[in-house]
């Protein structure tokens, strides 16, 4: 309940700090060559989207995901149960950013670069194409469980090509081609290395609110794996060119390598996620 009492109290503060921004919401600058805001926030709801952090500007991000809605009210409809993220993000330039996080989610650390190659033009470039890449560590894993443990167990690796395009004034679309390795796989008859195609889109509903899907595709998943493709929708609300995400996902954790490959969640059976993020830019 605490937890319940934190958020309630911390949400607005976050929106009503940004408020007084709120005219920078979709401008449009004729003298501008590139297609600006494909997507609102760093993250479409669990892939990476194409925007890009600015030079000089450190974000910093809380992801918040509660446990299972279908347990009820036993667990407050999965508040008891929940998994938190913490991440910064900096612009080394418009096109470089680098990041590093820590989930609480078999306690993983990441680094990660983001760069961005080709920006979409509202004249002949048709797409924008970043690539993303992150490195993990699972603290979570024991010795005294795995007595033949050793630190390159607990290292994973992904690497993605972001492919986007703004179709029109309200709706952007994109594509990711992801790699991902994990050098201890959660279930054993799992291949190592794992491939997953990504599909995302953004839905302009009003000036502050837009809706969110992605999915992921895995080509390789291992037969009778307990593990599902991810799937998740959620709503941005911006304010005053911030963003704050609602969205609901059978996928828990978070990162590249986990939320692609460790998704437990069945959206037939209820079994599904209510989480949301949270960004302040320094």
């Amino acid at each position: 309940m605490k937890k319940l009492v934190f958020i309630l109290l911390i949400i607005p503060s976050f929106i009503i700090a940004q408020d007084d921004l709120l005219n920078e919401i979709d401008t449009y600058d004729a003298s501008d060559e590139f297609e600006t805001a494909a997507f609102k926030g760093l993250k479409i709801v669990n892939f990476e989207s194409t925007k890009m952090v600015s030079k000089k500007e450190l974000y910093f991000v809380v992801s918040h995901r509660f446990g299972s809605i279908e347990t009820g009210i036993k667990d407050f409809f999965g508040l008891d149960q929940a998994v938190t993220r913490l991440n910064f993000i900096y612009g080394l330039t418009d096109g470089i950013n680098i990041g590093v996080s820590r989930s609480s989610f078999q306690k993983t650390y990441e680094a990660s670069l983001k760069l961005r190659l080709l920006r979409q033009k509202r004249e002949g470039m048709p797409i924008s194409l970043v690539l993303f890449n992150s490195v993990l560590i699972n603290t979570s894993l024991d010795k005294d469980e795995l007595p033949k443990l050793e630190f390159d167990n607990r290292l994973g690796y992904a690497v993605q090509a972001l492919i986007s395009s703004k179709l029109s004034d309200n709706l952007s679309l994109q594509l990711v081609p992801t790699l991902f390795h994990d050098n201890l796989v959660a279930f054993e008859p799992q291949e190592n290395t794992q491939y997953a195609l990504g599909l995302g889109g953004r839905q302009k509903l009003t000036k502050r609110w837009s809706l969110n899907v992605d999915y992921g595709l895995h080509f390789n998943r291992a037969s009778d794996s307990p593990f599902t493709n991810p799937l998740s929708i959620g709503f941005d609300l911006e304010t005053g060119g911030h963003v704050f995400q609602l969205h609901f996902t059978n996928a828990q954790p978070m990162n590249v390598n986990t939320f692609l490959g460790q998704a437990t969640g069945d959206w037939s059976d209820g079994d599904i996620f209510f989480g949301f993020n949270l960004s302040r830019i320094f």
